[in-house]
């Protein structure tokens, strides 16, 4: 099976352990930086981006979600504009999984609690409403919306099952497929990655087939993982890493097994400070996603 999409994430900010220790001095999201990677994504033959917005950006819906680094949302349409320029499906990002040790849906701050997930959970969800469908409204995707849901320490499995059903019926009511992670790939490595590995694995079993699975591992390709979660009527994506061996390893893994997507993924800020980085991956692993 041919691989239909090909493309990168690109981060107006993120929030993880290591983005933490730095988010009191982080800097804004570079529009002119993302838009001169976005010549050379096309270059590769790329024709997805995704964007990974948090609170990166000035919602109208919701302004209490601004920080300092946040930049007005309208940097987000000019980057869409460009992109679908080039060719690209455009994909908003959010991430609503639940961590103590991730953090990765504290961009919801004060709508967000670091010890109960359930603590004001009714607004929670119509502040993720609001600010999806505000995403949607400014970047017209025409595909796909990525929830992320990785590394989720604190939700059982109904519980976690549960509120990718809730997000996904937002999304759909947009028009919409969602895109989700899943980390079974590193079921039996990491012991701190068990418990979020088991409960993507066994989520599988719950949540509504047009979901998009990206399967991520950026240290071997798991070509028996492809086989199941395809197998179980997914659409699967695959995220490599960074080096061009292992892009050629993923995209082997998926064409035999019926996966449909790579996605590139750099964990850093798309910002001056990181513009040589950024261009170097896709210099180097770049061609081998065309």
């Amino acid at each position: 099976m041919a691989i239909e999409y090909r493309g990168m994430m690109l981060h107006v900010t993120h929030i993880d352990p290591e983005w933490l220790k730095h988010k009191d001095a982080e800097e804004p999201f570079d529009l002119k930086v993302a838009l001169d990677l976005l010549a050379l994504m096309a270059g590769g033959e790329m024709n997805v981006l995704v964007v990974d917005v948090e609170d990166g950006v000035q919602y109208k819906s919701h302004p209490e979600l601004t920080r300092h680094y946040s930049v007005p949302i309208e940097q987000l349409r000019a980057l869409a504009d460009a992109a679908r320029g080039h060719g690209m499906d455009v994909v908003p990002k959010l991430n609503f999984a639940k961590s103590g040790r991730n953090f990765h849906d504290m961009w919801m701050r004060p709508h967000w609690n670091h010890v109960s997930w359930l603590k004001g959970i009714d607004e929670y969800f119509e502040v993720a409403a609001d600010v999806i469908a505000e995403l949607a409204d400014v970047m017209q995707p025409a595909r796909f919306f990525h929830v992320g849901m990785d590394e989720d320490h604190y939700r059982s499995l109904e519980q976690y099952a549960d509120v990718i059903e809730r997000l996904r019926e937002i999304v759909t009511g947009l028009g919409l497929r969602t895109i989700v992670w899943n980390d079974s790939c590193h079921h039996g490595r990491a012991k701190v990655a068990q418990v979020h590995a088991d409960k993507c694995r066994a989520a599988e079993e719950h949540i509504s087939k047009d979901i998009v699975h990206v399967l991520w591992d950026y240290g071997r390709a798991h070509p028996e993982i492809v086989e199941r979660v395809a197998g179980r009527g997914f659409e699967v994506w695959g995220a490599p890493g960074t080096t061009a061996k292992m892009v050629t390893d993923w995209r082997q893994a998926l064409e035999a097994n019926g996966g449909n997507g790579l996605l590139m993924t750099r964990w850093i800020k798309c910002s001056e400070r990181n513009r040589s980085e950024l261009t170097r991956l896709l210099k180097t692993a770049g061609p081998a996603y065309a």
